[in-house]
C-alpha cells in the first residue's frame, strides 16, 4: 500500500539548531540525529512496510451537532483539538493524516457546553487541549478556556499539549502565556514532548521557565525512536535534563505503527530492555523515571508483567483493564476496532504491531 506523503515542515529555529549541531558535533553524532530524524523527511518513509495505520485510533465523539476535533477514550478526560496546524511536522506524527481544521468560536462554545452537559458534569473534570499545536492560536484558546469556565465548571484541570518550546521558543510570548493567567478555577499543566537531550538549549529552557513562572506544571511524554534515543546513555541524559528543568517524566511511548514510520520503530522487547535498564540502573533518580507504554487502538497500555499475553505474525496481544461497557458508557459512538477483543472477564485485549531492531 503506498505511503501517504507527509510534507516536511521545519521552523527557522530548528534549522538553525541543526546547523549548529552539525558544525559542533558532526552529521553522524547522536546530537544532530536526535533532531534531524524527528523532522527531516526520509526516503525510507516511502517504502512499503507493515505499518499501515493512518490514524492512531478512532475515538471521535458524535453527539448531535458537535464539531470535529473531540476524542474520548477515558471516563474523566476529553481530548479537544482546536486546530490541527503545527509549526513543524514530526515525522512520526499521530495526526498527520487527519483532515485539517481550526474550530470557530461558536464550535468552541459547543464543545464547552458538551463538557458541562448532563452526565458529563458528574464524571468529566479534565480536558487535554492538543492538535496540532494550540499555542499557535492563543486568542482562540483563551476564548475556549473562558467558555469552559462559563459552561463547564466541572472542568478543573486543563492540560495543554505543545512542542513550540522546542520548535520555535520565541512564540512563548505574552500572547501565548496569557492563556494561563487569571483563571484561578483551573489547574494548568503543559504537556510537551522532548525526545532527545539535544533539544535542550538556552532558548528552549527560557521558554519553559516563562511558563513555570505562572505556576504551570510541565510534563513530557517522550517517544522511543530508533537512532534518536534508543540508547541507555542518551535516555539517562534526557531524563536528567528534564528533571533539572522541572519537567516531569510521564510516558515513554513505543512509537505508534503509523505509515512511513517503520525505520523509526524499535521492537517492544528493545523498549522493555531499555525501560527496565533505565529504572534499575542506579544512574538516575526514581523521581525521573517514565512508564513505558504503547498507544494502541483502544488507548494507552502500560507494560507490566502479564501485559503481553500472545505473539503472532509480528503482532503482540496486549491485555488492558478497559471494559467495553465502560467505554460505551462515556462515548456511545465508540466502536470496538477489528484489532480488539473482549476476554472472559470482560476486559479489552488488542493486537498491536511490533517494530523491528
Amino acid at each position: 500500500m503506498p505511503v501517504t506523503y507527509f510534507p516536511e515542515k521545519i521552523t527557522k529555529f530548528l534549522r538553525r539548531r541543526l546547523v549548529e549541531l552539525k558544525e559542533e558535533c558532526g552529521e553522524d553524532s547522536w546530537q544532530y540525529r536526535g533532531i534531524a530524524l524527528q523532522y527531516i523527511r526520509d526516503t525510507r518513509e516511502d517504502i512499503n512496510a507493515p505499518e499501515e495505520n493512518i490514524k492512531h485510533y478512532e475515538a471521535g465523539v458524535i453527539a448531535g451537532e458537535l464539531p470535529p476535533g473531540l476524542e474520548r477514550l477515558y471516563r474523566r478526560s476529553l481530548v479537544i483539538e482546536p486546530t490541527l496546524v503545527c509549526v513543524a511536522h514530526c515525522r512520526y506524527c499521530l495526526r498527520s493524516n487527519y483532515a485539517k481544521h481550526t474550530l470557530s468560536e461558536q464550535q468552541l462554545v459547543d464543545v464547552a457546553c458538551y463538557c458541562g452537559s448532563g452526565a458529563n458534569r458528574d464524571y468529566l473534570n479534565e480536558v487535554l487541549i492538543t492538535g496540532g499545536d494550540p499555542l499557535l492560536i492563543p486568542n482562540r484558546i483563551e476564548f475556549l478556556l473562558n467558555a469552559l469556565i462559563e459552561h463547564a465548571p466541572n472542568i478543573r484541570i486543563v492540560r495543554l499539549a505543545t512542542r513550540i518550546p522546542t520548535q520555535d521558543p520565541d512564540r512563548i510570548d505574552q500572547d501565548a502565556l496569557r492563556v494561563f493567567q487569571n483563571k484561578p478555577s483551573l489547574r494548568f499543566e503543559m504537556a510537551t514532548q522532548i525526545n532527545s537531550p539535544a533539544e535542550f538549549c538556552p532558548e528552549t529552557e527560557d521558554a519553559f521557565r516563562r511558563a513555570r513562572a505562572l505556576g504551570v506544571r510541565i510534563y513530557s511524554q517522550n517517544v522511543l525512536l530508533k537512532g534518536v534515543n534508543d540508547d541507555p546513555a542518551v535516555l539517562v541524559d534526557l531524563y536528567d535534563r528534564m528533571r533539572l528543568n522541572d519537567i516531569e517524566a510521564h510516558y515513554l511511548f513505543h512509537s505508534v505503527p503509523m505509515r512511513g514510520t517503520h525505520h523509526l520503530r524499535t521492537s517492544v522487547d528493545r523498549g522493555l530492555k531499555l525501560a527496565n535498564g533505565l529504572t534499575s540502573c542506579g544512574r538516575i533518580s526514581g523521581r525521573a523515571k517514565p512508564m513505558f507504554a504503547a498507544m494502541t487502538d483502544i488507548g494507552k497500555i502500560t507494560f507490566y508483567q502479564g501485559t503481553i499475553v500472545d505473539r503472532r505474525d509480528g503482532k503482540l496481544l496486549l491485555q488492558s483493564e478497559y471494559r467495553l461497557e465502560d467505554r460505551l458508557a462515556w462515548n456511545p459512538s465508540w466502536e470496538l476496532p477489528e484489532s480488539a477483543q473482549v476476554d472472559s472477564e470482560g476486559r479489552l485485549q488488542v493486537w498491536y504491531l511490533d517494530g523491528a531492531d
